[in-house]
């Protein structure tokens, strides 16, 4: 059974309203909650990003070959040399609001060495969300 909530009052620009119902309280709740995702970014790339191999040698029954790739940063840049930078969650996972247009995203300090950690290419189409799976390798054999 939900609760029901009774003399209380809450301000909404300016203006203090009575709330005397719990359906009263879960219709703001859901107006809220909808408000809020739709200013999610709608045009853009998200995704996730690993990293292989993560040890040397053979692969291993039960060992993992690869990983996400946590807390890096790269540079999505535009033909026309706007960039953008954006760090990956501790997933490996990112979500990045863009213009559309072609865009190469790179790993944003790369130091010499082996190893392959882009350049990606990735075309951004207006309204939609362009879902990508980026795997950088180690050059570890």
């Amino acid at each position: 059974m939900i609760p029901v909530i009774q003399d209380f009052t809450f301000e909404l620009f300016g203006v203090y309203f009575p709330v005397t119902s719990t359906p009263f309280v879960l219709s703001c709740c859901l107006l809220v909650a909808t408000t809020l995702s739709a200013s999610e970014p709608q045009t853009g790339i998200e995704g996730v990003i690993t990293v292989s191999p993560v040890h040397g040698g053979p692969t291993r029954m039960g060992i993992p070959h690869s990983r996400a790739w946590a807390n890096i940063t790269f540079i999505a840049q535009k033909q026309n040399g706007t960039a953008t930078s954006f760090t990956t969650d501790d997933q490996g996972r990112f979500r990045l609001s863009l213009e559309p247009g072609h865009y190469t995203v790179s790993l944003k300090e790369k130091k010499a060495g082996i190893g392959r950690y882009g350049p990606f290419e990735v075309d951004v189409v207006d309204g939609q969300m362009t879902k990508v799976e980026w795997r950088c390798d180690t050059g570890m054999r």
